[in-house]
């Protein structure tokens, strides 16, 4: 008997909203069936799990206690895609980048849900000598 993730699962006020932006972070499409004014938008994953975004009555009030980590596919794009993010409307929360290149970006969605972007595997690959 095993257990997997089915589903990873964001509380937020408007979840077609949130669930566009995060679609323009992914580069995926939400469900078809999603429309504005759902309790419940999701995107699938290309792991198979979705990505689902529901409605609650309560604004975020402190900090997340688990994240979402976002990398490139290839070595040099952690930047890059932090300023492809900022442009999308997400917002910096903390940067962790040092001056070798190490590190990640603490970012926040337009909800205010923390999400990192990380280096590579390449990018740490050439880290090991």
């Amino acid at each position: 008997m095993g257990v997997h993730v089915a589903n990873i699962c964001i509380d937020c006020a408007d979840p077609h909203a949130l669930g566009t932006f995060w679609c323009a972070v992914l580069d995926l499409p939400l469900a078809d069936d999603d429309e504005p004014g759902d309790d419940e938008v999701g995107i699938r994953l290309p792991t198979g799990q979705d990505l689902l975004f529901l409605r609650v009555p309560e604004a975020k009030s402190v900090k997340n206690r688990m994240h979402l980590c976002l990398t490139g596919d290839g070595p040099g794009q952690r930047d890059a895609e932090v300023e492809r993010v900022l442009g999308l409307g997400a917002s910096v929360v903390d940067d962790r980048r040092t001056p070798e290149g190490r590190g990640w970006v603490v970012l926040a969605d337009p909800e205010g849900n923390e999400f990192c972007v990380v280096r590579s595997e390449a990018d740490m690959a050439a880290d090991v000598d």
